[in-house]
């Protein structure tokens, strides 16, 4: 019986290696195989590299040759549409929030979400003033991302119920967007 228990056991340790690393690769894998299937050539991955360099080439040239003024005028055009303002804003500063050189959530911190709950949540605070926004008080901006998934909220709170903590923001996100289950 004790020889059936620890079989099971491996069982089980195996399944916890195995599982992520085999639902990542095939993750990765679809990936690979709709990006390489959006140019159909005769060599497989040949798709994949083209669309991989092309990205990087137009990177490139947005990087060294496009100069302010063009890169204005196509600002301000898109400032005057209203619609496609709000898009291309919105998408800018979430992609630049994890990706560009300004990182927003740089300062995580722990908000308690009700005075009478002894209920906290994990976030990031975006904005300390919302003066701008007609809020005057003591309350600051914080995000809360979602666990396994790509969203969040935003909620303006007092400032009094938001503790900052000296971490690592990536491994904040990291542990908001795994439950809790990945380890600093």
């Amino acid at each position: 019986m004790n020889l059936i228990k620890k079989l099971v056991g491996y069982l089980f340790q195996g399944v916890l290696l195995v599982v992520p690393l085999s639902v990542t690769i095939y993750i990765f894998s679809l990936t690979f195989i709709f990006i390489d299937n959006l140019i159909v050539f005769d060599i497989p991955g040949l798709g994949f590299l083209v669309i991989l360099g092309g990205v990087t080439f137009i990177g490139i040239l947005g990087k060294f040759f496009i100069t302010e003024p063009i890169f204005a005028f196509f600002t301000n055009l898109l400032d005057k549409t209203p619609l496609v303002n709000l898009i291309f804003k919105s998408i800018k500063d979430l992609l630049s929030a994890f990706v560009g050189t300004e990182k927003k959530f740089d300062r995580p911190a722990l908000v308690k979400i009700n005075k009478s709950a002894d209920v906290e949540r994990l976030g990031f605070i975006t904005q300390n003033d919302l003066t701008d926004l007609g809020i005057t008080d003591k309350k600051i901006a914080i995000y809360l991302p979602s666990s396994y998934g790509i969203l969040g909220d935003l909620y303006i709170v007092p400032a009094e119920n938001v503790t900052p903590i000296d971490t690592n923001s990536t491994e904040v996100m990291k542990f908001i967007i795994s439950g809790g289950v990945s380890k600093f």
